[in-house]
């Protein structure tokens, strides 16, 4: 399945590291950040895992809620034992402690749901997908990167703030744009309604550029 943004995310049951959930009640009224794994047991899985359990606090103050799926999983294990021996390992190499949910897709039913297999890539891994889920069930964002890429997390904590604060007001983020700094009224907004929507002031660049301090600091 070829997943969109503005698509509904899938809804799953699964057997996980926490127990069995079923997803979207999981998630409830919070956010979603959903990513793929190629498999348990590789070195750059296991320092984005653990760097994912470190960032805990700034997910949280999100509201943002992390789990996992990885579908390549060691020999001789079920896909929960190696998914909780795995966790071993990234809490001792990443001085880490993970408690966000590992997901077992053993018929790789969830991945496919998602899309996160790419035959040009492997047609049996995972590759490194991202997708941001908001609280209406629809998907956000999608990015994906190729196994041999480790993700950069500080980035889509950042995608997550302008994600939040573009669902609540009239606002787009610039390039390169970080939580606290200025915003771009949307060109929906009228130049005459913006002292209305915006008390804090203005700035016109071009007749389509306007600029505002971040509404919600």
């Amino acid at each position: 399945m070829d997943l969109k943004i503005g698509d509904e995310a899938p809804n799953f049951t699964a057997n996980t590291t926490v127990g069995e959930i079923n997803f979207h009640e999981w998630l409830g009224s919070e956010w979603g950040v959903l990513m793929s794994h190629p498999a348990d047991f590789t070195p750059v899985c296991t320092t984005e895992i653990g760097r994912v359990a470190n960032l805990k606090e700034d997910f949280a103050k999100r509201n943002a809620k992390v789990l996992v799926l990885s579908v390549g999983t060691k020999p001789g294990l079920t896909p929960l034992q190696s998914h909780t021996e795995w966790i071993k390992d990234v809490n001792e190499t990443q001085g880490s402690s993970v408690d966000f949910p590992l997901i077992e897709d053993p018929d790789k039913e969830i991945a496919n749901s998602y899309g996160m297999i790419h035959p040009n890539a492997s047609d049996t891994l995972t590759v490194r997908s991202v997708f941001i889920i908001g609280p209406d069930k629809k998907v956000k964002l999608v990015i994906s990167y190729p196994a041999s890429t480790g993700r950069n997390f500080v980035e889509i904590l950042r995608v997550i703030d302008s994600l939040q604060l573009t669902a609540e007001y009239q606002v787009a983020t610039p390039v390169d744009w970080k939580h606290g700094e200025d915003c771009i009224v949307v060109p929906a907004v009228p130049t005459e309604d913006i002292p209305g929507k915006f008390p804090k002031g203005h700035t016109i660049i071009k007749d389509y550029l306007r600029t505002t301090p971040q509404p919600n600091i």
